[in-house]
């Protein structure tokens, strides 16, 4: 299990690696361009090249894409939807010549209509882009919180889409303060081995292809997106002590979206605090202290 977080590409999508090293990050995830803006990042051949050498010189795998979060696949409005089928196309293959991965994205939202209303919507578009995308590149469907119709707050809707692509390049990512908004109970061992018997069921746990590592502001079940600092939400540290020693997670990459900790007024996200704290869980787990010697 190694851990990592989503780091600025600010300067450079190279720079990613600087950044994540100095937060001590052994993996990461960054965007390629504004989330917030369609367009992919123009990257010409010395850049990708720049790009994998630093990736290589780092030392640090796997990385990640996250995908616009503008994109969704569910759209009725067609012009959102075939941007969106686009925009995750350029993606991939954008993933392909860097040599990452693959791509995390959210599929996007409903809008009230049900998930049966736009399922093969969203199917035959995966299907077209994994046509149409490197085959060494994973296009990796992330849980939602459930806010707004947002697809995939139960593991059942992510299998069935899963089933339907029938692809081994279709993945998923686990976000942790999704699942618990969504109403899995993430708190405590029981309630992870609960959760990982419906995702194994559902999704199949060779599946999982990342954790996004969050605790939760929000309460159990409360359907909003809310990330917060390891061990300070609702989860907690006994919660990421269960995920981190359950099998299911052992090989895992775990990127870390935290807000972290205020520096100057403001958290700047992910930062070496957070990330110490989760490969302390991840340590004590993997390698329980030893007994104290008996004294003569």
């Amino acid at each position: 299990m190694k851990i990592g977080a989503h780091v600025s590409t600010s300067g450079g999508l190279h720079t990613a690696f600087d950044r994540a090293k100095a937060i001590g990050a052994e993996c990461v995830q960054f965007f390629e361009s504004a989330p917030q803006q369609w367009g992919t990042a123009r990257i010409d051949d010395a850049g990708v090249a720049q790009f994998r050498e630093t990736m290589a010189a780092s030392g640090l795998a796997p990385a990640f894409i996250h995908g616009k979060y503008l994109m969704n696949l569910a759209s009725a409005d067609a012009k959102i939807f075939k941007t969106s089928a686009s925009t995750l196309r350029s993606s991939l293959n954008l993933a392909g010549r860097l040599g990452v991965r693959g791509v995390i994205f959210h599929t996007g939202s409903h809008k009230g209509l049900g998930l049966e209303a736009v399922f093969d919507q969203i199917c035959e578009a995966a299907t077209q882009v994994l046509a149409e995308t490197p085959d060494d590149t994973w296009m990796i469907f992330e849980n939602s919180a459930g806010q707004g119709g947002t697809i995939g707050s139960k593991f059942a809707d992510l299998g069935q889409i899963l089933k339907r692509i029938d692809n081994s390049r279709a993945k998923v990512c686990i976000d942790t303060c999704h699942a618990f908004a969504a109403g899995y109970d993430l708190s405590s061992s029981e309630g992870v081995a609960a959760a990982m018997r419906e995702l194994d069921g559902e999704i199949g746990a060779a599946n999982v292809a990342a954790v996004h590592c969050n605790d939760s502001k929000a309460p159990l079940g409360a359907g909003r997106d809310l990330h917060e600092n390891i061990g300070e939400g609702h989860i907690g540290r006994a919660g990421f002590e269960a995920i981190a020693a359950h099998p299911v997670f052992a090989d895992v990459p775990f990127l870390l979206e935290v807000p972290g900790y205020k520096i100057d007024g403001a958290g700047k996200g992910p930062d070496k605090p957070n990330i110490d704290l989760m490969k302390e869980i991840r340590d004590g787990v993997a390698a329980p202290a030893a007994k104290p010697t008996r004294r003569r």
